[in-house]
């Protein structure tokens, strides 16, 4: 079903370092009516717990070089040289169809690529509240070597560093109740915006008519 709306559907990035929370954040903003995920494709291998095209879409290399070529990424990046991620463009143009805010959890050489592209974009960055918190997180795992972690933090100390070129606002997830209810305020507002009413404010008025 196609939906006929002046208000364009807003475009949402998530971003975080790795154990900052942001996928638990990101489902809380689903929450909210009239929103929609975007589902990445990687070529990383699919873990027990996820399931195939909920969590990610896993490809193949060669399928995901194809899909470069063609030109069907909104955004992709290889991550720590070793697995590609990226996200279709497919899911933006059914967010515009559906009329529904999308939402995308990207790293920041992700985020930096849609801003560039769609600058309208809004990019929330999910912030530990400590780098010993979040060291706890990524141990409490069980997943990594202490050689990943490592490099896991110290990748999050870069993203951290580039908060400022492109993100609009900040969630501090030291609580996810409150950090949730702040990140669905934050969507809440931007659905606000004058901006974003103008064109059906404009159509009011002119059903009123002229002054008289």
């Amino acid at each position: 079903m196609t939906v006929t709306n002046e208000i364009a559907p807003l475009l949402l990035i998530v971003s975080g370092p790795s154990g900052s929370g942001k996928s638990t954040l990101v489902q809380k903003i689903l929450e909210l009516p009239g929103t929609m995920p975007s589902i990445s494709c990687t070529t990383r291998p699919r873990r027990a717990t996820e399931a195939r095209g909920k969590c990610y879409d896993f490809v193949t290399d060669a399928k995901f070089d194809a899909m470069v070529q063609r030109g069907e990424f909104l955004e992709f990046a290889r991550v720590f040289s070793k697995h590609s991620y990226g996200t279709p463009k497919k899911w933006l143009e059914e967010s515009r169809k559906k009329g529904l805010d999308l939402v995308l959890e990207i790293d920041v050489q992700g985020a930096a690529q849609v801003k560039q592209k769609l600058p309208e974009s809004v990019a929330i960055f999910i912030l530990p509240p400590s780098r010993e918190e979040l060291e706890r997180r990524l141990r409490s795992r069980g997943q990594d070597s202490d050689e990943e972690i490592k490099r896991r933090l110290a990748r999050a100390r870069d993203e951290i560093a580039e908060f400022g070129k492109y993100y609009d606002y900040c969630v501090v997830n030291d609580d996810v109740e409150r950090a949730g209810r702040e990140a669905q305020a934050i969507v809440t507002a931007l659905r606000c915006t004058s901006a974003r009413w103008r064109t059906r404010v404009e159509k009011l008025l002119a059903s009123f008519g002229g002054k008289d």
